[in-house]
């Protein structure tokens, strides 16, 4: 598994808890708004300026947001 700045990981958190708010209130603009931001930190965080990411990375970086990673995602609805 690649290590991953905390920041950014944590960023991934961040994200996984506001999508999973938007999900059981669909419709918040606020929420929206704030996983736009925070889809935009990820995307354009410095660890990725050396690197391009791959499938395989952003995989793993969701993993390392969620509460249990070996807990499998669940289904969208």
């Amino acid at each position: 598994m690649r290590s991953f700045p905390a920041d950014l990981t944590r960023t991934q958190q961040e994200w996984n808890a506001t999508y999973r708010q938007l999900a059981e209130r669909p419709g918040r603009t606020e929420l929206r708004r704030r996983l736009y931001r925070l889809s935009s930190r990820l995307f354009f965080h410095p660890y990725w300026q050396h690197r391009r990411p791959t499938p395989g990375a952003w995989w793993e970086l969701r993993a390392l947001g969620r509460p249990d990673p070996d807990a499998p995602e669940r289904p969208y609805r």
